[in-house]
């Protein structure tokens, strides 16, 4: 122990006189290193201040010795910063105007105008059409006249691919069959907010997730909205649909609702109540086709809102289909005679009315008799 003792002043005292050795020789340590790790001579742990300087390129310097003890390898280079570029919005460059001629090979020009070649394309289907935008750069830019795609129909297809939506929009059709489609909520409303002037749209069998886009989807042309069989419609559901927007301004189209211009709507087999009925007579006021065939819901009050002097189809209503509604009874077939334009009334497969009462209202009718084609049907020629 005497010996340990007598050695811890030894280390000390010579260490004092290397360092004052090694600061006579001109090697010192440098200001920013930590007092008690260059004293000490041992690696600076991590994360310190020694490690910092280190990698900024210096060396440990042994105590008592005029050379270094590690020369520590630098770390890598921080990326440098992208630079930071304007931001600004890319268009796309306007598109050039039809040619109003056809090119020749031979460098002329077809002795037919733009015009002549549209009214022979009028008289070709969809598939010829697109059998024409293959012969040349220029027919295939004039089959894109949306005066030949006045209706496209992509009903029955599993899935819907990005090129079929583009071609959808670049054609601009007034009429859309979408119907038994798997079209999902995304891909509807980017085609309906591309749409503007679409102005009849089928989704019958489709699912309510993808219906739900036409809450957020203006659609000011639209005349006609196809809705039949669609899958999970509760009272809630059309509520959200025939209610107008919640961001309405006031002052701003008077409060209208989403359906206010439709005048064909078509809601067979959905599960339909009068509250329903309540807010369809008060949102879509211009209604000239309604169809409620399969409706289990739908019964004699039913027919008591649509014909009420209060309602606003009494006035418009021209075709009504109540087909397959087995809660109507023979009391409600005189309600009908107090719409004065009805023209069709189709009443088939409606269990509980019988033929006899419908014979008699066919013969009495609205303004004048029906005639009856078949049975419970009831047609009026205009």
């Amino acid at each position: 122990m005497c010996q340990l003792l007598e050695r811890v002043p030894d280390t000390s005292s010579s260490s004092s006189d290397s360092d004052s050795d090694s600061d006579s020789s001109g090697t010192s340590l440098s200001e920013d290193e930590a007092p008690g790790e260059a004293r000490n001579g041992r690696r600076p742990a991590r994360g310190s201040s020694g490690e910092k300087e280190n990698r900024g390129g210096r060396r440990a310097v042994r105590p008592g010795s005029g050379g270094p003890l590690l020369s520590w390898p630098l770390g890598p280079a921080p990326p440098p910063r992208p630079l930071q570029l304007e931001r600004h919005v890319v268009r796309p460059p306007p598109r050039s105007p039809e040619p109003d001629t056809l090119p020749l090979a031979a460098g002329s020009d077809h002795p037919l105008p733009r015009a002549a070649w549209l009214r022979v394309f009028q008289h070709l289907g969809p598939r010829e059409l697109c059998i024409c935008m293959r012969v040349c750069r220029t027919w295939s830019r004039w089959c894109y006249d949306k005066r030949l795609w006045p209706r496209m129909d992509l009903s029955r297809r599993k899935s819907l691919t990005p090129p079929m939506l583009s071609g959808v929009v670049r054609r601009q059709p007034r009429a859309l069959d979408l119907s038994w489609t798997g079209v999902s909520k995304k891909q509807l409303m980017w085609l309906l907010n591309r749409l503007q002037g679409l102005q009849e749209l089928v989704l019958s069998g489709c699912s309510w997730l993808s219906v739900s886009a036409l809450g957020s989807a203006p659609l000011p042309a639209l005349r006609l909205l196809d809705l039949r069989w669609i899958e999970d419609v509760k009272d809630s559901q059309l509520r959200e649909l025939l209610l107008p927007p919640p961001d309405t301004k006031p002052g701003q189209t008077e409060n209208r609702g989403r359906l206010q211009g439709v005048a064909e709507l078509r809601l067979a087999g959905l599960e339909l109540t009068d509250a329903s009925l309540r807010l369809l007579l008060r949102h879509a006021p211009q209604l000239s086709a309604l169809d409620l065939s399969h409706c289990a819901h739908v019964g004699d009050p039913s027919v008591h809102l649509l014909t009420a002097p209060t309602s606003p189809l009494r006035e418009t209503l021209v075709h009504l289909n109540l087909a397959g509604c087995h809660r109507l009874t023979d009391h409600c077939l005189p309600l009908f005679r107090r719409c004065p334009r009805l023209r069709r009334l189709d009443l088939r497969s409606c269990r509980q009315l019988s033929p006899e009462a419908c014979a008699r209202l066919a013969a009495a009718g609205p303004p004048g008799p029906f005639r009856c084609p078949e049975e419970k049907l009831l047609l009026k020629d205009s």
